[in-house]
């Protein structure tokens, strides 16, 4: 995998794994996963935007989710849907791995509670974490993006004197 991704980024410049953008900081952690782990990690990015401040804690989220998935689904493979937006930031992290009941688990685990739901809520984005066991696991982030300031749409009209 890792041969694979040197030969996209060099035949294909979008393909970076950088963090200036959303779509290169999500390939990057899934490359760092791939290696530590050895699963697949297959991103998909529909739009594209610069990794703003605002938008780091929906990143580490989504590369939480996805160690996490490696780390425990007991498959070898873990897809990433990320679709960027003028108003949001929405990734989507699914494996058909093994599943669990996010009910039972123990309070001392602090994965999902922490890295995933509590960040987002605290940098003002949602989780949801749905999964069951021998169901794998989907895990959705949400963030919205800062709107830029508008011009003024109320501008006054020129008087005619015709």
């Amino acid at each position: 995998r890792a041969q694979e991704r040197d030969l996209r980024a060099w035949l294909y410049a979008g393909e970076a794994t950088d963090e200036r953008t959303v779509a290169s900081a999500l390939r990057g952690l899934a490359a760092r996963v791939e290696d530590e782990y050895g699963v697949t990690v297959d991103v998909v990015t529909v739009g594209d935007c610069d990794v703003e401040e605002v938008l780091l804690p929906l990143v580490r989220a989504a590369g939480e989710a996805v160690t996490n998935a490696a780390k425990h689904a007991g498959t070898g493979r873990v897809d990433v849907y990320a679709e960027v937006t003028a108003g949001a930031v929405d990734v989507f992290v699914r494996d058909r791995g093994t599943g669990f009941d996010p009910d039972t688990v123990p309070e001392d685990r602090y994965g999902v509670r922490h890295s995933i739901l509590d960040r987002m809520q605290r940098h003002g984005g949602t989780a949801e974490v749905r999964s069951a066991p021998g169901e794998g696991t989907e895990v959705r982030l949400h963030l919205a993006r800062p709107q830029e300031a508008r011009p003024h749409e109320g501008r006054p009209q020129e008087e005619s004197h015709e």
